[in-house]
């Protein structure tokens, strides 16, 4: 795992930043990784227009019953990388929510499968309905997962 810190932005550090401006800090270490990448051993690597990047690292601490890491996990990287890939494309003030996440799982993410990459990209962006799409991939390219995210843009009060 990469030695990253993790935490919540202060409201006033990121104050007339950009989505992608927030999320640049975020992988240039300006600002903390999300909580939940820590819980879970993922963080954001890479952020564009309308693109944004996760890779994690599984391990026993995430497995099921069955002995394979829990499709939980894959579904979270997914709604997190088609999340990020949505906020990139925000203006300064202006958040996002997600409305519906859907994933499908092609192949067991076992302890031993390696690091993952979640790439996310925007498919079609509206003035209230973002959506957008994932693959998670294992360091050969193999596709293990794949998902789309429909996100409601929140207008700045």
């Amino acid at each position: 795992m990469t030695d990253y810190h993790y935490g919540v932005a202060n409201p006033a550090d990121i104050a007339g930043m950009t989505g992608k401006a927030v999320l640049e800090a975020i992988v240039d270490g300006r600002l903390p990784q999300p909580p939940i990448g820590q819980a879970l051993g993922f963080w954001l690597v890479e952020v564009g227009d309308g693109f944004a990047a996760f890779e994690g690292d599984p391990g026993a601490h995430l497995l099921n019953p069955m002995g394979t890491v829990h499709g939980g996990w894959a579904l979270t990287l997914i709604d997190s990388a088609t999340g990020c890939a949505a906020n990139s494309v925000l203006p300064a003030g202006t958040g996002y929510t997600t409305v519906e996440t859907r994933g499908n799982f092609s192949r067991a993410i076992k302890p031993d499968t390696g690091r993952v990459r979640a790439e996310g990209r925007v498919i079609t962006q509206g003035r209230q309905i973002i959506t957008a799409d994932c693959r998670v991939t294992d360091t050969s390219g193999r596709v293990l997962a794949h998902g789309t995210s429909t996100l409601l843009v929140l207008q700045p009060r």
